[in-house]
Formats: C-alpha cells, sequence, structure tokens
C-alpha cells in the first residue's frame, strides 16, 4: 500500500514540568504528528521503534486508527521537558535513547511524502534519508540532528552531515534558534537563503508566537499566529503544525493556505495538555473565529 504521509520517528517518554504541574506520558514528534493527522483524510502510517515497556503508547495509537509499523527497541527515549513562564523556552534532559532506524527496516515502506521527526543526532542516518528521497518527497524536522547528549544533558551542536543530507529533503521545518545553528545566521531571509542554497526547495521557519515564515519558489510568505484564548502547554506544537501543513499541502494547497491552516491548529493544540487530536472542521472553525497577530 502506497500512503499520502509516512511519518518516521521515536516515540518517546516524556515528563513534562511547567510551573502549574508535572505529567508523565507519550511524546516525541512522531507522537504528537500522529495524533494532529489522524482524523485528517488521508492515507496515513507512523514508523517507530519502542522498548517492550511503552508498547502500550502504540496500542493507543492503534486504537485510536492510526496505522503503526512498530521496530523493537532496547530502550525507548526518555525525554524531560521543563518550561518556564514563557512557554517559546524549554530546557531537556535525556535519560535513556532508542536504536537508530536502517534502510533495511524502511525498504518496502511507500509513501508520497515521508516526514522525519528525529530526536537526537543519531536517529535516522543520512544513507536512510537518500533512500527515502528516491522513493517520495522527504519531509525533516531538523531538531534532533542539533542535538548532542553529554551526561544526559541536551546541547545545541552544528548537523555535520548536512551539505549531503539537505540535497534529499525537499521540506524542512525549524524554529528560529535552530535556523542559526544551521546556519550560522539569526536573520530569517539569509538563513533561508542559506537552506536555499543547500538544496532546500520549501523552508518552514517558525517563530512561536509571532508566527511563521515559509518560503516556496522564490517567494516568502508570513504566517502570524492566531491568538490562543490559554496557554497550556506548548509541547508538541511544531509537531501539529505540520502534520496540518503536509496535510494541506498534499491535498494541493499553495503554501500560504496551508502555512494558515497549520497555525489555527498549533494555536488550538497549546490550549490543552496532550496532542492536538481534532478534525480538519475543528481547526477552519479556528481559522474562522479567531483574531490573529499582525506579524512584525
Amino acid at each position: 500500500m502506497k500512503y499520502d504521509i509516512c511519518c518516521i520517528g521515536h516515540i518517546t517518554h516524556d515528563k513534562i514540568v511547567t510551573p502549574a504541574s508535572v505529567v508523565h506520558m507519550a511524546g516525541g514528534t512522531s507522537f504528537y504528528f500522529s495524533n494532529a493527522i489522524r482524523q485528517m483524510p488521508l492515507r496515513y502510517q507512523l514508523i517507530t521503534a519502542v522498548a517492550e515497556t511503552e508498547m502500550p503508547y502504540v496500542q493507543e495509537l492503534r486504537d485510536n486508527g492510526i496505522d503503526v509499523m512498530v521496530f523493537p527497541s532496547q530502550q525507548t527515549v526518555y525525554f524531560e521537558n521543563i518550561y518556564g513562564e514563557n512557554q517559546d523556552n524549554r530546557t531537556q534532559r535525556v535519560l535513556h535513547k532508542s536504536d537508530p532506524f536502517t534502510v533495511g527496516q524502511l525498504e518496502m515502506v511507500t509513501a508520497g511524502i515521508f516526514h522525519l521527526g528525529p530526536l537526537l543526532a543519531d536517529d535516522i542516518p543520512v544513507d536512510l534519508i537518500r533512500n527515502l528521497a528516491s522513493r517520495g518527497k522527504v519531509s525533516l524536522d531538523v531538531q534532533g540532528f542539533l542535538r548532542e547528549v553529554r551526561d544526559e544533558q541536551v546541547y545545541p551542536v552544528d548537523w555535520p552531515e548536512k551539505l549531503e543530507a539537505l540535497a534529499y529533503i525537499s521540506i524542512l521545518k525549524a524554529n528560529e534558534t535552530e535556523m542559526e545553528q544551521l546556519t550560522g545566521t539569526a536573520d530569517i531571509k539569509a538563513g533561508i537563503q542559506q537552506l536555499v542554497d543547500w538544496g532546500v526547495p520549501e523552508v518552514i521557519i517558525t517563530l512561536g508566537s509571532k508566527g511563521s515564515v515559509i518560503y516556496y519558489d522564490g517567494a516568502l510568505h508570513r504566517i502570524p499566529a492566531f491568538v490562543p484564548r490559554q496557554v497550556i502547554d506548548a509541547t508538541g506544537c511544531g509537531d501539529t503544525y505540520m502534520a496540518g501543513y503536509l496535510f494541506r499541502r498534499h491535498k494541493g494547497d499553495f503554501v500560504e493556505n496551508a502555512g494558515n491552516f497549520a497555525a489555527a491548529m498549533a494555536t488550538s493544540k497549546i490550549e490543552a495538555s496532550g496532542p492536538f487530536c481534532g478534525n480538519e472542521a475543528d481547526v477552519k472553525q479556528v481559522m474562522q473565529e479567531r483574531s490573529a497577530f499582525v506579524f512584525h
């Protein structure tokens, strides 16, 4: 079966600490992306790897109608995410790591878009990215390639293999800090241009409460953030954004319309703890009802 979108990434065990609460739950790009996209009208598959102790997380996704291919791993990635009053800022510890994915595991999988959600630098090797690009478009949330774990602490690093790997990426998503790590500049336009020069034709830079900027086909599109009624939990907002964006791009939307849809999904997600579990109609209602920030 050929899927419309296939997400590849580890499910994590997350400890989320905010000024209001401490919560233990499943997490990771694959978890938040899968929940956000599961009620959208398309053929979707998740490919993940967890230890036996976290298989209930996989079963919960399957119970919610998600097609999950799971590989065994000696351990499950264990993240501790600590937020302050400003939900745009986060500190992390990594207590366990999972086994990396391999070309052999995924050689029979076909999809229109492969969305990669590495959590740590060695999750997805370049040879797998190259292999997937021969079978479909590759979308990448770059954050995991810019994280190094030393003594359980997460440190920002450059991605040594970026020039080789980015040649195979069709869509890249980074936040402004990750863009600076990757390109060496904090200037949004200059950073995007560098990524384009390295071979990425479609670039998304998320700016938290300030919205996002999308580059495609020679033009920059500034996407405002919709105003949340309350800010509860920002974990997974970027993954939710990408679920909405790739869904609408797959359906044929131009980047600006897809970006607005994605921004509305992210706003809905930030208003509650846990993943976004709404549908297309819910997102469109947010777009109709909420005013948006003016992009500065």
